[in-house]
């Protein structure tokens, strides 16, 4: 019997915290992030909200496995002491779809290399444990057509299944759309064509993206 799937973990929040070190401030920020373009506009927001700051180090990691995209800069720090380091903190924490943003305001003592490894390295696990979490769930999107007499049952094999219904229409037959987790949509087919005994005719319609549950 196979092992079940590790949960994949992303950001239910935005997120931030400080940490100072040898009078230089880092502050760091973490939030959710789908695509490489959400991660930039994060990004650009926080420059917009701080433009003052020395540094906005940054890096991201969209999706999971083997379908995750990376990206970090040391945005003027010395070569890897900045962007990797915070790159490496978000690896180990194992989550997906985030990006984490590091200002600095300099305080005018230089660090040097090690310094501020640790320094950007400690600001990221800063922010990380107080981020809160949640599991990313997959979502599919259901077209159900029913006959009238079956409509008041489907709702609740619909309900059953963690479904929800996004439109109705009223014709012939009953027309359902319903967004539910991908893992329920084949029990909810079955389900529903055993109850209607056989009248209910389903289609899976473009799937909507995955959000925390």
């Amino acid at each position: 019997m196979s092992e079940p799937a590790a949960p994949r973990l992303v950001p239910a929040a935005p997120a931030t915290a400080e940490i100072r070190v040898s009078n230089s401030r880092f502050i760091a920020h973490a939030a959710p992030a789908t695509t490489v373009e959400e991660a930039r506009a994060y990004l650009a927001a926080i420059r917009a909200a701080m433009p003052d700051a020395t540094h906005h180090v940054y890096a991201y990691r969209i999706g999971h496995g083997a379908t995750t995209s990376e990206g970090q800069s040391d945005a003027g720090e010395p070569s890897g002491t900045a962007g990797r380091p915070v790159l490496a903190v978000v690896r180990g924490s194992g989550l997906g779809d985030i990006i984490v943003v590091v200002t600095r305001y300099f305080g005018g003592t230089l660090l040097g290399t090690g310094g501020l490894v640790r320094a950007y390295g400690d600001a990221a696990k800063a922010v990380l444990a107080v981020l809160p979490h949640a599991e990313k769930i997959d979502y599919t999107q259901l077209a159900i057509t029913v006959p009238y007499a079956a409509y008041e049952l489907s709702r609740r094999h619909i309900a059953a299944h963690d479904g929800t219904l996004t439109h109705e229409t009223f014709a012939a037959d009953v027309s359902l759309e319903v967004r539910l987790p991908t893992v329920q949509a084949a029990p909810l087919a079955d389900a529903l064509r055993e109850a209607t005994a056989g009248q209910a005719r389903i289609e899976t319609l473009a799937p909507p993206p995955a959000s925390p549950g």
